[in-house]
């Protein structure tokens, strides 16, 4: 299972892909962020990339949870416990965070690596690195629109409806970056498929709505946007965003 760990993807934000699930580290003068937590397997690839920037128990200013589902939720709880790192999730989450597979999604999932078998190795990956066995978390503080102004590198904070009521992007104007969880995805687990697109019904709670908030993602102009699942598109925020609107939903 291949780990890849990006240094300065842009400046001071680091990206952590392991079994087709991103982790970002935001670093500035004040300290470090985690944004979003993977899967139970991304807790020794975390602490080690943790630890070559410097950063230890009680280092980490937050995790910022872009949505709770189990696939953003896996190393949440050890955060928590072994870095005493407070958690930030949307108020319209914290269900899902307790509770990282009571999530609402339209279509029946287990259909879909019969229509897409190139989702097939991708699902199975997650599945190695313990997709099945996430713990959910209670000890959470709500994240909201304001948020941003206390954390590393002073995000805006985007709430983007859609894939879960919750759902946030966190915006860098001054470097550039957005981070857009799985409100707009280069990889889509359950087809397979690459390039700019929304999750598929099989995890997306509402289609139409996560399309319209592609809107909030093009208004950004940001440069460079990174998702979580894939790779960084560096085409800017409105091609990817009209490359997703062009797809639909899956």
């Amino acid at each position: 299972m291949i780990t890849v760990f990006t240094r300065n993807v842009a400046d001071g934000i680091h990206r952590i892909e392991h079994a087709y699930v991103n982790v970002y580290l935001v670093e500035d003068g004040d300290g470090v962020a985690v944004i979003d937590a993977g899967l139970p397997g991304m807790w020794p690839h975390l602490t080690g990339a943790l630890d070559e920037l410097g950063y230890g128990p009680g280092d980490i200013r937050a995790l910022v949870l872009t949505h709770a589902h189990f696939d953003h939720v896996g190393t949440a709880a050890r955060l928590r416990h072994e870095y005493r790192t407070p958690i930030l999730v949307h108020d319209a989450d914290r269900y899902i965070a307790a509770h990282p597979y009571r999530y609402e999604h339209e279509n029946n999932r287990f259909l879909y690596p019969l229509r897409y078998p190139k989702s097939i190795p991708v699902l199975g990956t997650m599945t190695g690195a313990g997709a099945l066995n996430v713990r959910g978390v209670t000890d959470v503080h709500s994240l909201t629109t304001d948020s941003g102004d206390a954390l590393p590198g002073r995000p805006r904070i985007l709430h983007t409806p859609g894939h879960t009521a919750g759902h946030v992007a966190l915006h860098f104007p001054d470097r550039g970056v957005l981070i857009c969880g799985d409100s707009l995805v280069t990889l889509n687990p359950y087809t397979g498929t690459t390039g700019p697109q929304i999750v598929s019904g099989a995890a997306t709670a509402n289609s139409p709505e996560a399309l319209d908030s592609l809107s909030l993602l093009a208004e950004t102009a940001a440069p460079l946007v990174l998702t979580g699942h894939g790779e960084p598109w560096r085409d800017g925020a409105a091609a990817a965003v009209e490359q997703a609107l062009a797809r639909g939903a899956s």
